[in-house]
């Protein structure tokens, strides 16, 4: 769990490092560009929807490990929108409530105790 924590963590100084230097050198115009290199059938584009499937991918997990609530909903189109930068945040934050039982962490409590 020491290596995962780690992984994580240099997951969020990076993106938010990266992130940085990105908006600070063409701003927060992201969604034109993303869905503009889908609309073009290159590489970029098809990287661009393999990317945003794993986004709703991990929305909905997310929603689904607070089951559905309005809470979970919330946080899982955060998720969608904010990619790892929230998503490993959170996994952070989950995997000390969960006390490194990775069970826990990818279940939730209720459902890793059935």
């Amino acid at each position: 769990m020491s290596a995962f924590r780690i992984l994580l963590t240099v997951f969020i100084i990076s993106i938010l490092s990266i992130t940085g230097v990105v908006v600070f050198n063409h701003g927060w115009n992201l969604l034109p560009i993303f869905f503009g290199d889908i609309a073009s059938l290159t590489w970029s584009g098809q990287f661009n929807f393999d990317f945003m499937c794993f986004l709703m991918l991990s929305g909905l997990w997310l929603a689904w490990r607070h089951d559905f609530s309005p809470g979970g909903l919330l946080l899982g189109l955060i998720g969608v929108f904010g990619g790892i930068m929230l998503l490993a945040p959170y996994l952070l934050w989950a995997s000390y409530k969960a006390n490194g039982d990775i069970k826990v962490l990818l279940l939730g409590k209720i459902r890793a105790n059935i």
